[in-house]
């Protein structure tokens, strides 16, 4: 996976653009997929970033200590070169509800001879650290000590967060399925990221140190929201279709539910756990992800979300095989102005 910016197979050529040129059969194959792997290995990239680090920096805070503690003597240097990422790291996913399970298992059997050669391009001309030396020489040995650190670092980092992640990916997709119904391709790709732009029956990338055209013959393209990838645009362009890997609507929002205080102003009127829940629901959740959030029972929080949502608080709304509930404006006023009134 290619990064700031570089897609494969297009290297040191000064151009302009990169376009991927739609046929008929290519608009019915644009489809989105949500990739815990892909959020995990972007977070680890945040605190070489300023700007990153201050957009995150309440989650960066929370972990600190817990990253600290892990000993990651492969994933580290994998991870260093700041314009590549090994592909064996970054599996393209292929359906909304992708498990992090899943993707660790593709990791951990990741083929030796694609193993070295992406470690090959690790770094450009620079030579392989020394660490990864037993890596390349014995992949299949390595792959389990990588795919351990790998696991380490979720449990630690993102399994606790993951939830607002997935909540806000579900709130951008189904952001894009209304783009879509009311304006077409057009409004669901004109807007996804400042460096895309689609018209004539192209994508175009605009990168302006590279130029490519590929036709895309039926592969369509993957798109992939990713928190931790904001502000850059991550594009893979492997024969099996491209992947366009983007932040969604709202990143600058990620956390704040997360950070505001379990018993806000309204919990007189609605109760503590009623209220608390109302906070949480400034992204699109599941009973499930609420009731472990706020270590409630499932039965307790359906019974709460359906008093909410007959008091018009909240919404709800079909995604795949789950209902999500979100705070509606009311709901978000509601707050407002029991913090404004608390605050005078």
């Amino acid at each position: 996976m290619d990064e700031f910016p570089l897609v494969k197979g297009f290297i040191g050529i000064v151009v302009r653009v990169i376009e991927l040129l739609f046929e008929p059969g290519d608009l019915a194959r644009i489809r989105f997929a949500r990739s815990p792997m892909h959020e995990l290995m972007s977070s680890m990239r945040v605190a070489g970033h300023a700007d990153r680090a201050r957009m995150h920096q309440p989650w960066v805070r929370s972990v600190r200590g817990a990253v600290a503690a892990l000993r990651l003597e492969l994933l580290q240097p994998l991870l260093a070169d700041p314009r590549y990422v090994p592909e064996f790291l970054m599996p393209s996913p292929d359906r909304m509800d992708t498990r992090f399970a899943d993707e660790l298992a593709r990791v951990r059997t990741t083929p030796e001879d694609s193993v070295r050669a992406q470690l090959d391009l690790l770094g450009g001309a620079a030579p392989l650290p020394e660490t990864l030396l037993p890596l390349y020489e014995n992949p299949e040995r390595h792959l389990g000590q990588v795919a351990a650190e790998v696991q380490a670092y979720w449990r630690a980092a993102i399994e606790p967060i993951w939830s607002r992640l997935s909540g806000l990916i579900d709130a951008e997709v189904g952001y894009r399925a209304d783009q879509l119904t009311s304006g077409g391709i057009v409004r669901l790709l004109g807007n996804l990221h400042p460096e895309l732009e689609y018209a004539e029956d192209a994508l175009r990338i605009l990168w302006p140190t590279w130029r490519s055209q590929n036709r895309l013959d039926g592969a369509g393209v993957l798109l992939v929201p990713c928190v931790f990838a904001w502000p850059s645009l991550l594009v893979d362009t492997s024969p099996q279709g491209p992947t366009l890997i983007y932040s969604p609507r709202g990143v600058g929002q990620v956390w704040d539910g997360s950070a505001r205080s379990s018993a806000p102003p309204v919990a007189d009127l609605l109760g503590r756990s009623r209220a608390a829940l109302l906070v949480r629901l400034d992204l699109p959740l599941s009973t499930t992800q609420v009731a472990r959030d706020l270590g409630l029972s499932v039965a307790s929080v359906s019974e709460h979300l359906s008093v909410l949502r007959r008091s018009g608080l909240v919404a709800s709304r079909r995604s795949g095989r789950q209902v999500l509930y979100q705070r509606t404006a009311l709901g978000t006023d509601l707050l407002g102005a029991a913090l404004r009134t608390t605050i005078r």
